[in-house]
Order: C-alpha cells, then structure tokens, then sequence
C-alpha cells in the first residue's frame, strides 16, 4: 500500500518537502490500536530495539556477574554522542568483564558530538572503536560472550552464540520468526534482522512484562543521557517525559514503549530521514490516551521544531502532518 505524509518541511509559508511513512501501536497481547500506512511493512529496526539485544545480558546473568549498574545498562541500549562520560562508562563495562578495546570489532568514528570530536582529535591521531555510537551495546555483547564461555572474537557473526541468544530473544519477545526474515549486516557490523512494524511495537509493548526489560527501563530512565547525549532527540524527549521510553534507529526508525500502559510504538520513515521520525513518533505517542496533560503537552513540543539556518534565524518549520 502507499503510505502518507507523515512530516511535512515548511519554508517562506508553504510546504516544502514532504515525507512518507507508516506507523503501527500496538498493546501486549498484539491489538493493533492505532496505524497509518502499512504497519506490515517489513523493514530493519537498526539500533531502535537495542533495548531487545540487552535483555540476554541481564536474563543470562552476565549483568550480576560482572556487576553492571544503571549508567552501563543504559549504555548497552545506546546510540551515544562519544562525549567523555559514554567513553567512560564503555571503559568501565569492558573492564568488569574482563574485555578491552582491542576486543571490539564494531569499527571507529570520531565522536558524534562536535566539542568532543574536536577534543579528540587533539589527542589522538585517528578515532577510537570507544567512540563509536555502539560501543556501549558491543561492550555488553562481549560480557554476554564472556557469560556463555564463547570465545569474544568474532562475536558480531551471525553463528556466534551470542547473536544466536540476540535473535532467539528478539523473535520471541516481537512474536516474528527471525530465520524466516532478510538479515543484513548494521553500520557497527553486527546482524540486523528485518520484521514487520507491527512486530517492533509488540516487543516494546512487551518489554515492561519482562523483569529484565524493566531493568532496562529503570536504567535508562535513570540516566536518559546514556543513551544518546547531548541535543539529542531520544535523551532530551526521556527527560521531558520520563515514562516514556524511546529509541531511534538509523534510516527513519523510532521506537517505543509506554510502560505504564503496556503499548509500543513503531514508526518508519520512507526516505530514511530521522527529523520526520522523530516528529511523528511524539505527535502518535502524544495522542494515545495514557498521559497526564504536562506530559501531553511536552509530547507536543517535540511533534514540531524550527528549522534555523546557519545564522540562526528561524526559516521554518519540520511538523507532523
């Protein structure tokens, strides 16, 4: 089916771009409640459902074992900036398992926040695999290997029984058979399995009913800056409204779930453009009947935000449509 305008871009009065997408929510026992385009779409969820390839670090144990706490929890779930509190707490979760740097295999870029790209490079004369926006996730899946007596090399391949767990927890918890899926390789090289959008917003809708996925959400909810950084969208969205929890994945995708009412949500972007996820996703979640009026009303702040151009003057706007 052809999905609808989801985000519009305004400029000098008008409409200027216009992009396309679909978004389902779903309740725990698998309702569809609300949808717009094709909710069945299959698509890669890409690092939206890190939250889902954490659970085996905690239901394993590994989390107890090597004594992992809120800040490196929430770093396992994150898609961070690279400032120096995520380097940090990456260090210090590959230490507690007994791993190191030169166990990643995620690959290197400088930092995502500017002031810390700028600071690094001062330092070093190439980027680090620490300064990746995965590193926090590939710290947890060398504990999780480290748990299952794998060896840690060549944890990101499909046949590693780490990403073997990953997909057996992700397919039961998203009610999708993963071996029936496209699998794909992620920017940090570790397998992305496609599933229908419908399916993501059940795992979320599901997460809460886990006691490891509460586990996860009191961690990032705990500490809403692991999980992305400074003057980013998902980490600014957790502290305005705390119960919500929320995660972008590359190419369009945002995820989430509202805890206390047990409901995911999934949205997808077409043209893979973050700025008409984002939006959506808080217009969608802010109409689902579960939220007292600030929270409701700091939903609809971030349905919307100016486009500013280099000077700073606003130019328009990028809104839900």
């Amino acid at each position: 089916m052809s999905n609808p305008v989801i985000a519009e871009v305004t400029r000098g009065g008008i409409v200027e771009s216009r992009h396309t997408g679909a978004y389902a929510v779903v309740d725990r026992q698998g309702k569809l409640i609300a949808s717009g385009g094709d909710a069945a779409q299959v698509t890669f969820p890409r690092s939206a459902i890190k939250a889902f390839q954490c659970l085996p670090i905690i239901e394993t144990g590994a989390a107890d074992r090597f004594g992992l706490n809120g800040e490196e929890i929430a770093l396992c779930c994150s898609s961070h900036n690279g400032e120096a509190d995520h380097v940090r707490v990456a260090r210090s979760l590959l230490a507690k398992a007994g791993n190191s740097e030169a166990d990643y295999e995620c690959g290197a870029h400088w930092p995502i926040d500017l002031e810390s790209h700028a600071a690094a490079a001062r330092t070093a004369a190439k980027p680090l695999a620490v300064h990746n926006n995965c590193s926090g996730k590939h710290a947890g899946m060398l504990a999780l290997s480290r748990q299952l007596g794998a060896a840690p090399s060549g944890y990101v391949r499909t046949d590693h029984p780490v990403q073997r767990m990953i997909a057996h927890t992700m397919g039961e918890i998203c009610d999708c058979d993963l071996g029936r899926q496209p699998v794909g390789i992620d920017g940090c090289s570790v397998p992305t399995w496609a599933m229908p959008l419908h399916a993501m917003a059940l795992g979320f809708a599901r997460l809460a009913d886990r006691a490891a996925g509460k586990r996860i959400i009191e961690a990032v909810r705990g500490n809403p800056f692991m999980v992305a950084g400074s003057n980013r969208y998902d980490t600014d969205l957790m502290r305005a409204v705390p119960r919500l929890f929320v995660k972008g994945g590359a190419e369009g995708v945002h995820c989430g779930v509202v805890a206390h009412a047990g409901i995911g949500i999934a949205v997808k972007c077409d043209d893979g453009t973050g700025r008409a996820g984002e939006v959506i996703f808080a217009r969608v979640a802010a109409q689902i009947d579960v939220w007292i009026a600030e929270e409701k009303a700091a939903l609809g702040k971030f349905a919307r935000h100016d486009l500013k151009n280099w000077r700073g003057l606003t130019v328009g706007e990028v809104k839900s449509a």
